[in-house]
């Protein structure tokens, strides 16, 4: 079986170690904080990230990022976007020329505006590809029923990771619109911040379709005018996980919505949240990438405000009612 390397020892990234060793690989966990790597090596627990698992003996858990590259044919990047490039310019000088990196990271870095293949490809000669899709950790590693779907540029590539992380509860399907992927991955994240202020604002089922509706064509929009294809959207890496992460508690993001809505300040928020909600530093990315592309985002533009420049939710979301009127297809 292949040697495969999880960089990033959060719940995602410690579910794929998981799923993956109990399929029979030879799986290798890097954990960035040393306390936790050594936690894990002796009690077999990520009490921080997924608490409550057991994780099967044969997973190598090591802090050095040498170590963990010495012997991997596949790499899982599975490190919050804003960190992963400072992490994967250490690690790159590792890799093995022959190996594959793949990215379940979603998220737009700050500053550079690129999409998290776009860094690991600028900082390596290395094939990349992208799984992304509904897929919260804690369902997951319970053998709950998942789709997913992960993006190549090269089919042959596609078929073989197909292959590698496709059990009989989680079902991947491949792709090859790699940016439409990675988009949808990271832009379903804002929304899901502006559905939690919406429900806690008590605004009801009604303005939570509205802004799954709406966020979808402003997805869609940019997604468009950055090169994607604009049927990427309506699949899993777009409605679905829009869908999934908008309308559950388990999300991270539609929860620092929900204490938004509360009237909690974001970095009191963000002081009590151990996981990384990634739509906090997209919605700045998104943002601006509206404003280079000359897109109409205005869910992302009140986000922006609300997170950014301390606007009352409530009135966020009057603004956005209050716009002038128009059709709802154009362009």
């Amino acid at each position: 079986m292949g040697y495969i390397t999880v960089i990033g020892a959060g719940s995602w990234g410690t579910t794929l170690a998981y799923i993956l060793s109990d399929k029979g690989y030879d799986v290798t966990l890097w954990v960035h904080e040393k306390p936790l790597a050594d936690e894990i090596n002796s009690s077999r627990h990520n009490s921080i990230y997924l608490p409550g698992v057991r994780l099967p003996d044969e997973i190598r858990v090591t802090n050095s990022i040498e170590e963990a590259l010495i012997k991997a044919r596949y790499v899982i990047n599975a490190v919050p976007a804003q960190f992963t490039r400072s992490v994967f310019k250490d690690a790159a000088p590792h890799i093995s020329g022959e190996a594959v990196i793949v990215s379940v990271s979603k998220g737009i870095e700050k500053g550079t505006l690129l999409s998290v293949s776009s860094i690991l490809k600028e900082l390596s000669s290395h094939r990349v590809a992208v799984l992304s899709g509904p897929s919260f950790a804690k369902e997951v590693i319970r053998k709950l029923p998942t789709a997913v779907t992960l993006a190549t540029e090269d089919k042959n590539t596609g078929f073989i990771l197909q292959e590698i992380f496709t059990t009989n509860s989680f079902r991947v399907y491949t792709h090859d619109d790699v940016i439409g992927v990675e988009l949808g991955g990271a832009l379903k994240n804002v929304m899901a911040v502006a559905t939690g202020i919406s429900d806690s604002l008590g605004f009801g089922d009604n303005a939570r379709a509205s802004l799954l509706t709406r966020g979808l064509a402003e997805m869609t929009r940019l997604g468009i005018a950055m090169g994607a294809r604009e049927r990427t959207f309506s699949g899993l890496s777009g409605i679905g996980d829009l869908v999934l992460t908008c309308t559950s508690t388990l999300s991270r993001n539609y929860t620092v919505g929900t204490k938004l809505g509360q009237g909690m300040k974001l970095k009191d928020i963000l002081a009590e949240t151990k996981s990384v909600a990634e739509g906090v530093a997209t919605a700045e990315s998104a943002h601006e990438l509206s404003r280079k592309y000359a897109i109409d985002m205005p869910i992302v533009e009140q986000i922006y405000r609300v997170l950014y420049e301390d606007k009352d939710p409530f009135f966020a979301a009057k603004d956005l009612m209050d716009r002038a009127l128009k059709s709802e297809f154009y362009g």
